[in-house]
């Protein structure tokens, strides 16, 4: 007797699912493509190229470059520690770790806006004792987005520790492997693929951040103006072929991290295949 190949009802669920994917992502993406052919390449490539557009797309990508490093760092710290420890108030801390999942990036932007600032409670306490101002400055975007993408390292990598094998870490240190050794030479080397992709998701949450970035970068033209915030300002100004030539640069930017973070999900799972 043949087997169904396929799921019961699976056809009018496929087809719920494409009709869901094109109202809510393909219709709109495939509007923001045409649009942009409206314009010539020279006016795409003056638009891209302009001064102030430069200046915001060097603000997100480096911020975002720093915030995910930064967030890859200590996301993996607190996915070692959620694993490898036992302490009291471990599942409060645990389900603490998605509060900027849940939290609108709004009141998280006025928050953080509120304590760093410059008379706020942590910006004056830099400011004076280190000389260091963090609000409305890119290292106030830095700061922001630290906190709405470590949760994307943590869970990221913390599923990948707990598979670990510890009976590996076992056989090194029997052989006369240093607690060092055991880390870079097992530990890492097993887990940095997840670590990667940790990376890459908070350096694409980054690049388009935009409620908990306004309010405590600033928003300075050349110093701390985010592409997000940029675009939004061409549309109030009705300069639509300018803000569909930016939306359309980012559209593409992030079907590049869309592939490359699919890559990295690919590599993880042949690596758990082998391991």
């Amino acid at each position: 007797m043949s087997q169904s190949r396929i799921m019961p009802a699976f056809r009018p669920t496929i087809s719920f699912t494409l009709f869901y994917l094109s109202l809510v992502v393909l219709i709109p993406l495939s509007t923001l493509v045409f649009k942009s052919f409206e314009l010539h390449w020279n006016d795409y490539v003056d638009i891209i190229t302009n001064k102030r557009v430069l200046a915001a797309f060097r603000v997100s990508f480096t911020t975002s470059l720093g915030a995910a490093a930064v967030a890859s760092f200590f996301g993996f710290i607190v996915a070692w520690v959620l694993v490898r420890y036992s302490f009291a108030g471990k599942r409060f801390f645990h389900a603490l770790i998605d509060l900027p999942f849940a939290l609108p990036t709004a009141v998280a932007g006025i928050v953080l806006a509120t304590i760093f600032q410059p008379s706020g409670f942590l910006g004056k306490f830099l400011k004076q004792q280190f000389d260091l101002q963090v609000g409305f400055k890119p290292l106030g975007i830095v700061v922001a987005l630290i906190f709405i993408s470590i949760p994307f390292v943590v869970r990221t990598v913390e599923p990948v520790l707990q598979e670990f094998d510890s009976r590996m870490e076992e056989a090194a240190s029997s052989l006369g492997a240093t607690r060092w050794q055991v880390f870079t030479k097992i530990i890492f080397p097993n887990i940095f693929p997840a670590l990667l992709t940790g990376f890459a998701l908070s350096f694409a949450r980054g690049v388009g951040e935009y409620g908990s970035v306004i309010f405590i970068s600033g928003n300075i033209p050349y110093v701390s103006e985010i592409l997000p915030l940029l675009i939004v300002t061409k549309l109030e100004q009705y300069d639509i072929a300018g803000a569909t030539a930016i939306g359309l640069t980012m559209l593409v930017f992030s079907f590049v991290l869309l592939f490359f973070i699919n890559v990295l999900q690919h590599w993880v799972r042949r690596r758990s295949g082998q391991i």
